[in-house]
């Protein structure tokens, strides 16, 4: 399959959604002060939290409850969540706000244009992407967020020693991620006893994944480390 450059790629549809009036005043009140406006410039990842620490960017965190998990775990280390769904965001506000955490910050906006326009080179220790939409029908593939020249940038924003975080409940998905990461020759498979030995790899479940799992689907968690090129 021909690459797709990066700005074409949609991976999503933003669905109507009922945003409630709670999350309709977080979005209001609380973004501003968990937010980060999407800019068409580089933005210092440090400045933004304010403090030098390991940075994360979690891609797509749906109703947000395993990102706060994860932040509540892992005080020490910055999670930059970028999500399009109103809903899901003024969820994670109410959430953030209630467990007065620091450690989030949260862009609304597609995580192509975030990628490829506020990300500098090797500013991340790690990127997470647990249950992409895995656009199942063969036609709808090239929808699919894990693609080459997005797994490009994931290797361009990923510093030498961090890591990449891949989740699904769909097989041919898995299969297709494993190759797409492989052949950018920059990652290096984490083993399954590597990730039980660092707690930051260990992942909550997701409201996706337990959905999943209520119809029968296997979940496939694939870890990679950046290696130095």
């Amino acid at each position: 399959m021909k690459d797709t450059p990066l700005r074409q790629i949609r991976s999503f549809v933003l669905r109507s959604g009922r945003t409630t009036e709670a999350q309709r005043k977080a979005l209001m009140e609380l973004m501003p002060r968990f937010g980060l406006d999407f800019s068409e410039r580089r933005v210092d990842i440090e400045t933004v939290f304010g403090r030098t620490a390991r940075k994360v960017l979690d891609i797509g965190f749906g109703d947000g409850e395993a990102l706060l998990t994860e932040a509540v775990n892992n005080p020490g280390v910055d999670y930059l969540g970028v999500e399009v769904h109103e809903p899901g965001i003024g969820h994670l506000l109410l959430l953030l706000e209630q467990a007065g955490l620091t450690n989030v910050r949260i862009v609304q906006r597609d995580v192509v244009e975030v990628l490829g326009s506020m990300l500098p080179d090797a500013c991340l220790d790690g990127v997470n992407v647990y249950f992409p939409d895995p656009w199942p029908k063969k036609r709808h593939h090239k929808r699919r967020l894990v693609q080459p020249v997005v797994a490009s940038e994931f290797a361009r924003v990923i510093k030498a020693g961090g890591t990449l975080h891949l989740a699904t409940d769909w097989e041919n998905y898995a299969e297709r991620m494993k190759q797409v990461i492989v052949d950018t020759g920059a990652f290096a498979e984490v083993p399954a006893e590597g990730i039980t030995a660092e707690a930051a790899l260990v992942r909550p479940p997701t409201k996706f994944e337990r959905r999943g799992q209520r119809l029968g689907h296997s979940v496939w968690d694939l870890i990679y480390e950046r290696i130095a090129t």
